[in-house]
């Protein structure tokens, strides 16, 4: 029998939810600024696993759920690390051409799998035009930005680093630091904000599954997640959207959420990791908060 993480709903009930956001028989979607947005992270799409039908039946899923936008929280594809050049240039083809049968708009956020040839295996020059970084900026965007939707502002940050060492760490780097003190400068204290990283500020897995006074490892978390959340000590942050983990979690402290969304893979495409199904968010947000669920879009793998 499967395990349905806590605050999750199956695909027997997304026509009646979706059918309630469009009647209105929800007071919260009543509100004419009232949106909704699907939260997909951990997709490590491949052509193994049969990962690409995996994806597309969540995409079908998706689709009929009619979000305003979707948006990804990293590791799309699986992955450039420690890969060839010609493996991950097809995975980062493969990706494109699959997330067009998405219907609404996407916005994407970076993980570590994005990043090209940092891992020695992979036989990458450090001086090819798409090493590291590079690759997703020229397929991809951006590695932050932030947008506007509906009185939200939606911050999407890079949280991943390279060491230069054969290894990355969780990192919200100086210069991205500087941009989103400048972003809040512009920034109502009022206007609700939403934060998409791929590597959590904040998660309890470590001490959940290895003992509660065991640390948290750099490469788990963003170690300087602390200096980046006091700047928006006088702002109005909502949630923080965080991925990486695989695991389905919402830590609430100091008024925000730190929401660390499952993985639309679970294990990798090889069924449930730990309690949690194949699945995304799906966030519907009015003027002031939000509510969220966590969708099995039930998948099996393959045997």
């Amino acid at each position: 029998m499967k395990k349905t993480p806590c605050n999750c709903i199956t695909p027997a009930l997304i026509a009646l939810l979706a059918l309630l956001s469009v009647t209105g028989c929800n007071k919260r979607n009543n509100d004419r600024d009232s949106f909704s947005v699907v939260f997909m992270t951990d997709i490590h799409l491949q052509p193994e696993r049969n990962a690409v039908a995996g994806f597309t039946k969540a995409l079908d899923t998706v689709n009929s759920l009619k979000p305003d936008f979707i948006l990804t929280g990293g590791d799309l594809i699986m992955d450039a690390l420690g890969q060839t050049y010609g493996r991950a240039d097809s995975l980062y083809i493969l990706y494109q051409e699959t997330i067009k049968k998405a219907e609404a708009p996407v916005w994407n956020t970076m993980g570590n799998h994005e990043i090209y040839g940092i891992y020695s295996r992979s036989g990458a020059d450090p001086a090819h035009p798409e090493y590291g970084e590079k690759m997703y900026e020229k397929r991809i965007g951006p590695l932050y930005y932030s947008f506007m939707h509906k009185g939200w502002k939606f911050m999407i940050l890079n949280s991943v680093e390279d060491t230069h060492r054969n290894r990355y760490v969780g990192l919200v780097d100086s210069l991205q630091i500087e941009w989103i003190s400048k972003e809040l400068e512009n920034t109502d204290p009022e206007t609700p904000i939403v934060i998409s990283t791929h590597i959590p500020f904040i998660s309890v897995m470590t001490q959940r599954y290895g003992g509660s006074t065991v640390p948290n490892d750099s490469s788990l978390v963003v170690y300087n997640s602390s200096p980046v959340l006091d700047l928006f000590r006088d702002y109005n942050l909502k949630v923080v959207l965080q991925g990486h983990l695989h695991i389905l979690e919402d830590i609430f402290y100091e008024g925000v959420h730190y929401i660390t969304g499952g993985a639309v893979s679970a294990a990798w495409w090889r069924g449930p990791y730990l309690t949690c199904e194949e699945g995304f968010l799906w966030l519907t947000f009015g003027k002031e908060d939000f509510t969220w669920k966590y969708v099995d879009y039930n998948w099996e793998p393959e045997k």
